[in-house]
């Protein structure tokens, strides 16, 4: 059976560049569950498995548009040290703070002097297309508390492929956006 809103997906993936380079993968690990039409994954990979039935492997391309977006030069900021007392800052580093919406928001130290941090708001996948081989391990109906607090069952595994919030779980690797929080 295809997956349908409101069905547990549960699946297996690696993640590529547009040069091969290998992203993220769980191939070797359990199973990554999510709730369809919940926004708990990437929108082009959603669409695309929502073709898929159990047992299934495919090769998806994913454009930016359909993953994390285009890239956004609007959303480079500069801002005083100041407001990163107590923080040992690095070239490259990821902070995490609260947006205004109440929700996590990632930023990237792009670079830093005495005076100001200039930080990159984009998400690190933000204006690449991305490459999955994904296999479909389970799809069945969720249950109703998995409806109500909006997260499959065990899904605690991350993926810098996905917008999950990881339903308390720990996040993996820096580049986790960790179901369904932006």
């Amino acid at each position: 059976m295809t997956a349908i809103k409101n069905q547990v997906v549960s699946m297996f993936y690696e993640l590529k560049d547009a040069d091969g380079n290998l992203l993220d993968t769980n191939m070797n690990n359990a199973p990554l569950s999510f709730i369809t039409g919940k926004n708990q994954i990437i929108p082009g990979l959603e669409r695309e498995i929502a073709n898929m039935n159990q047992g299934d492997t495919s090769h998806v391309a994913i454009k930016a548009a359909d993953a994390y977006g285009e890239y956004d030069s609007k959303s480079i900021q500069t801002l005083p040290i100041e407001q990163f007392a107590g923080i040992k800052l690095s070239n490259g580093m990821t902070l995490y703070g609260q947006g205004e919406d109440g929700n996590t928001v990632q930023a990237l130290v792009k670079e830093f002097n005495e005076q100001e941090v200039t930080i990159d708001f984009n998400h690190p996948l933000a204006g690449k297309d991305l490459y999955f081989k994904v296999e479909i391990a389970e799809i069945r109906d969720a249950t109703e508390e998995e409806l109500e607090n909006g997260c499959a069952a065990g899904s605690h595994q991350c993926s810098c492929g996905l917008d999950d919030d990881c339903c308390g779980g720990e996040h993996h690797h820096e580049n986790d956006d960790c179901c369904g929080k932006h």
